[in-house]
């Protein structure tokens, strides 16, 4: 899907990832009460793991305004487990090992680096709403703040 596909008012794609333990989570389990699902291109680096801390020190907030959160990466369930360990991080991980996920979100895009062009995945979250539209998009994410800016929508979402 091209950068940008889903919108808001989109209904969230019926897709499944990894969890930690290796075993399938589909989306559509995650369901019933609002999902912060976030995508980040690597475990361990550092606007990564700055988020991953932001979304794990805020996670009660997010339960209270009745959302879950999920990152997503392509990093293996042992990467995961293994820079959830280092950073102490609450928030749960899941891994789209073969980019399906972030195709369906339209997170995988074409980057840039010193000229030379790659694919890789866009820092991008969705809030789906728990009948399972897009409630809101941010794209290109800038992790100062980000985690803050999430949160008060979802917060709007509850009416809260």
């Amino acid at each position: 899907m091209s950068e940008g596909g889903l919108k808001e008012g989109d209904r969230a794609p019926d897709v499944t990832l990894q969890a930690v333990d290796g075993g399938a989570l589909p989306l559509a389990s995650l369901l019933g009460k609002a999902l912060v699902l976030y995508f980040y291109p690597k475990d361990d680096t550092s606007g990564c793991t700055r988020e991953a801390i932001d979304f794990s020190a805020q996670l009660a907030a997010f339960e209270a305004a009745g959302a879950g959160v999920l990152g997503v990466s392509k990093n293996s369930p042992k990467d995961h487990a293994r820079f959830s360990a280092k950073h102490q991080l609450t928030v749960p991980l899941a891994t789209d090992a073969d980019g399906s996920v972030c195709e369906a979100f339209g997170a995988w895009i074409e980057k840039s680096l010193y000229g030379r062009k790659y694919m890789g995945i866009d820092r991008a979250t969705f809030l789906i709403a728990p009948d399972g539209t897009i409630a809101r998009v941010w794209r290109k994410v800038k992790v100062p703040g980000h985690v803050e800016a999430v949160l008060a929508a979802a917060r709007a979402l509850k009416g809260m």
